[in-house]
């Protein structure tokens, strides 16, 4: 079995060569913190535009099931949000604690869910604006495909080909012979 850090000494398994786990801890955490930013502040914007609906002139006009699919949308909203900005407020709160590992572990989960609500967010929101827009078939048709084209794109295609495939080795450290 690979060693693992033990006090200050640096691991040989695990994503880079030679990364201690608090090293890979905070790429981790770094990594996980920028893609929150593009998608905090994507459902940031479709929540504010949310915020704002009940306001314009044209709200008058939906039907019941537009206002309830409406409230469920403005609902998901806030849900996304809370979740992809969660572990901004968890990172505050446990700063400098020693938690990081902890911290990398919710906001991975909090960022998962996040994004599962922001698609089901979006594709409501679509639902919302053609069934203003359109009636019918058209309607359904296109809401189906918009759910189908989020979970495919962002869960089902990567957890394929996460089964499918086996962790590429990192290659030699830098240190040693044959490294590029």
């Amino acid at each position: 079995m690979p060693a693992q850090e033990t006090g200050g000494q640096r691991m040989t398994d695990g994503y880079r060569p030679g990364e201690t786990e608090a090293e890979r801890d905070d790429r981790n955490l770094a990594d996980l913190l920028q893609e929150l930013r593009v998608a905090g502040l994507g459902i940031q914007i479709i929540f504010g535009y949310l915020l704002a609906l009940p306001f314009t002139s044209k709200f008058s006009a939906l039907g019941s099931a537009q206002r309830t699919l409406y409230i469920a949308t403005l609902l998901l909203a806030a849900v996304a949000t809370a979740l992809l900005l969660g572990p901004v407020a968890y990172h505050r709160m446990v700063f400098r604690r020693h938690l990081k590992r902890h911290l990398v572990g919710a906001a991975n989960v909090m960022a998962i869910l996040g994004l599962a609500i922001t698609g089901l967010t979006i594709s409501a929101a679509v639902l919302l604006v053609v069934s203003y827009v359109a009636h019918g078939a058209p309607v359904a048709i296109i809401g189906i495909f918009v759910v189908c084209l989020f979970a495919g794109l962002w869960f089902a295609y990567p957890l394929t080909r996460h089964w499918e495939s086996r962790p590429e080795s990192p290659g030699p450290p830098p240190d040693q012979p044959g490294a590029t």
